[in-house]
């Protein structure tokens, strides 16, 4: 593996003599405006272009531009034919595709598989502008334009698909989208160190299919290396002599088999597992995971497969893998390293034009709309929630920027951002608050192997101060210009109660009336599936929120968002949920039911019905049922919607079969009425409504601490018309309903302007 090297370090390619330009060229005419006659790089994407450093593809061509190499961007091309992967001619280093910031087949379809009508990263919100799996087509397309060029793939599509993994949308296991794309190398999570090494190696003449040393790699080959240690972990269990039971997920390696340590056929060493290991050389060993085949027909080796790779994901002591797939290994290489606050800051100081590109004229994209006042203040996430697929991308390393470079940003926005009225929407990132937190100790750090540093409690090595957080916030609030500084990213709350000055300076001065957090669930079943704290830590919160609120003189909600139909999430589970809701007064206007995204902890369980939480057997474990069908994935749903007059012949049905009928009635005890509203409830609860565009992962409510209106009933007959489902808002000004932000599958407890990946 290479030695890491500064990402500002390397000697500039010649063509930084061009200088920046005002924007990436989109066309040939701006590329002749710039004075070339060719583009080193290309970045093929399916966003629309945006200036601006939460879009990903601005990022990777800034920093590529600032290495002093020409860079153009393809935006949202017909994929049709090979015609508009043509318009900036042959790159003369190689291709770069994404499918943009957001998962693409996440982007097209909700959670019940049913498409949408809408696209926040397109012109308009325009939906379809990309392909189903954009990162194969794209990547097909540019072989077709250039049969010669290089092409690599990266960003979140390719990340989160780097082997084999479960599709849910077609339902099995599919092959590491590096093969599909027939890409010479894939590039997973925030790529910035592993791109620009590739580019300048490149340059110098290699070919990107022949670098193999470069961390944040995968990459295919026939054979293992000369010289690398084989650990076999395609099994779970052999036949053989009555010995201890093996430990496939030791730390290290077994002692090597007798008789020359060898399989048959094979000059590579190969190791065993055993319950006592010994000693070896973490940068020269790769761990064999079960193979596509194996994966693809046994659900409990896809579990194992899926605990392996999740174990191996710390930079410091993670081992490379490689994976079978026909008569071809597809090799990962260690997590990258994660950039220093000096390298973040250079990264968000690049000249960007914090702009969508001039050729979109005044078409609106959503997604620039919702983040063009916010500021990214770190990346990453330590706390492993099983659904969510921050961890898997971004890592569970927190990377902070500096408190000047967040200020300066803060200044460029109120100098150089039409439409500025002093109100910075956000400063955050995947959460609010783990800005600058780590492990005590970086040797404890380097060893680690846990999956989430705050459950099932919060580490004892985990700095918790919030001190740097609360200084830059008073800091930003002193900028001249700015009127407010809001925190729209979720808080992770169970953090926030172990700094309670914290959560005073964030009542008191950064919340606009409501305030986003996730518990997720009330029951213990699916939060220990989730990897969440019980309810109780949400109750603490609530304790001292409500009590500074009340010192600041301000009347302020928490939002607090829940997931439907998550593994290991029965139907009491969500009966209980419903219950909790109406007691504390909570209704739902939008609800997230969970969607097994490629490659996340959660969806191991849903396919395979283990929990890679824990050690896999095959006799033994703990088993994990999941809601798949439609009805009861709606019937959950219905759950968070109680209120819903178009869910109650669903949920009366429902709650008869559960032996709950007591439930049924017109009281305050009861959770839903007898009696039907005329014109609502024809379809039996099928026709829910997926929200203000379809398939909107928000979940927004109010809090008032009692129940809620028309819930007793007394009389059989309807009451007035019910109030307008979206009606939960009623006595706020309607631009307090902050649009969903619904970009990537994943916990609401992170905004989703940070989920895009590189």
């Amino acid at each position: 593996m290479s030695a890491v090297t500064p990402l500002f370090s390397y000697r500039k390619f010649w063509a930084v003599r061009f200088g920046p330009a005002p924007f990436l060229p989109m066309s040939r005419a701006e590329m002749e405006q710039l004075g070339w006659d060719s583009c080193d790089i290309i970045i093929v994407t399916g966003d629309a272009y945006v200036d601006h450093p939460s879009f990903g593809m601005a990022i990777i061509g800034r920093l590529l531009e600032a290495q002093g190499f020409r860079v153009g961007i393809i935006a949202q091309p017909d994929w049709t034919s090979a015609a508009p992967f043509q318009a900036l001619g042959r790159p003369n280093l190689f291709f770069g595709v994404t499918a943009g910031n957001m998962d693409s087949m996440v982007n097209r379809y909700t959670s019940d598989r049913r498409l949408r009508h809408n696209d926040a990263y397109t012109p308009d919100d325009v939906g379809g502008k990309r392909p189903d799996r954009a990162v194969i087509v794209y990547s097909q397309r540019c072989r077709e334009a250039y049969p010669d060029a290089a092409v690599i793939i990266g960003g979140i599509e390719a990340s989160l698909r780097r082997i084999a993994h479960y599709d849910y949308w077609s339902d099995q296991v599919r092959r590491s989208v590096l093969c599909d794309a027939k890409a010479d190398l894939l590039l997973y999570g925030n790529a910035e160190r592993a791109l620009v090494e590739v580019a300048h190696r490149v340059a110098a003449g290699a070919q990107p299919k022949t670098l193999h040393d470069i961390r944040g790699t995968v990459f295919i080959q026939k054979d293992l290396p000369e010289g690398w240690l084989e650990i076999d972990s395609t099994e779970l269990d052999r036949p053989g002599p009555v010995d201890a039971h093996p430990d496939p997920y030791a730390q290290q390696p077994a002692t090597p088999r007798p008789v020359g340590s060898v399989d048959a056929g094979s000059a590579t060493p190969v190791l065993r597992f055993s319950p006592r290991a010994q000693r070896h050389d973490r940068a020269t060993t790769v761990i064999r995971l079960p193979g596509y085949e194996q994966v693809k027909s046994d659900p409990v080796l896809y579990a194992h497969a899926s605990r392996l790779l999740h174990l191996e994901t710390n930079p410091g002591n993670a081992r490379a893998l490689v994976q079978r797939h026909g008569d071809r290994d597809v090799w990962l290489n260690p997590p990258p390293i994660p950039l220093t606050t000096a390298e973040f800051d250079a990264v968000f100081d690049l000249p960007y034009a914090r702009a969508p590109h001039p050729s979109y004229g005044n078409a609106r994209i959503p997604a620039w709309e919702m983040i063009r006042f916010s500021v990214n203040i770190m990346r990453g996430c330590f706390g492993g929630c099983t659904f969510c697929s921050i961890t898997e991308h971004e890592g569970r390393i927190i990377q902070s920027r500096s408190e000047g470079s967040i200020l300066r940003e803060i200044e460029e926005i109120r100098d150089r951002t039409p439409g500025f009225t002093g109100v910075i929407s956000d400063l955050g990132g995947p959460t609010a608050n783990m800005y600058r937190l780590a492990c005590k100790s970086r040797e404890i750090e380097r060893s680690c192997r846990k999956l989430s540093c705050v459950y099932p409690d919060i580490c004892s090595n985990l700095n918790t101060d919030h001190s740097p957080l609360i200084q830059l916030y008073r800091k930003a609030r002193e900028i001249p210009g700015v009127k407010k500084i809001l925190i729209g990213s979720g808080v992770r709350y169970d953090l926030a109660v172990r700094d309670p000055a914290y959560v005073r300076e964030l009542v008191t001065h950064h919340v606009g009336g409501y305030l986003k957090i996730a518990p997720e669930h009330t029951e213990a079943g699916p939060l220990a599936r989730m990897m969440k704290p019980g309810i109780g830590a949400y109750d603490q919160f609530k304790v001292l929120f409500d009590r500074f609120s009340q010192e600041a003189g301000k009347e302020q909600y928490l939002i607090p968002y829940f997931i439907a139909a998550h593994p290991g999430t029965t139907d009491e589970d969500m009966l209980h949920l419903a219950l909790w809701l109406k007691r504390n007064g909570f209704r739902a206007d939008q609800v997230q039911a969970f969607l097994p995204s490629p490659m996340a902890l959660a969806t191991t369980m849903y396919h395979s019905g283990r929990n890679p939480l824990k050690g896999i057997h095959r006799d033994r474990g703990d088993l994990v049922t999941s809601p798949k069908g439609l009805k009861q994935r709606r019937l959950h749903k219905a759950f968070l919607r109680y209120h819903d007059p178009e869910n109650w012949p669903l949920l009366r049905d429902a709650l008869r079969q559960m032996g709950h009928a007591e439930l049924i009635g017109n009281g305050k005890r009861h959770l839903i009425p007898t009696w039907q509203p005329q014109g609502t409830g024809h379809s039996g609860g099928e026709g829910l409504r997926q929200g203000r565009k379809h398939g909107a992962q928000t979940f927004l409510t109010r809090h008032t601490g009692l129940p809620p209106r028309g819930a007793d009933v007394k009389s059989p007959s309807p009451p007035p018309q019910p109030e307008s489902k979206r009606g939960t808002f009623t006595d706020k000004p309607a631009s307090t309903n902050r649009p969903a932000r619904a970009f990537t599958q994943g916990s609401p407890c992170g905004s989703g302007k940070r989920r895009g990946g590189r």
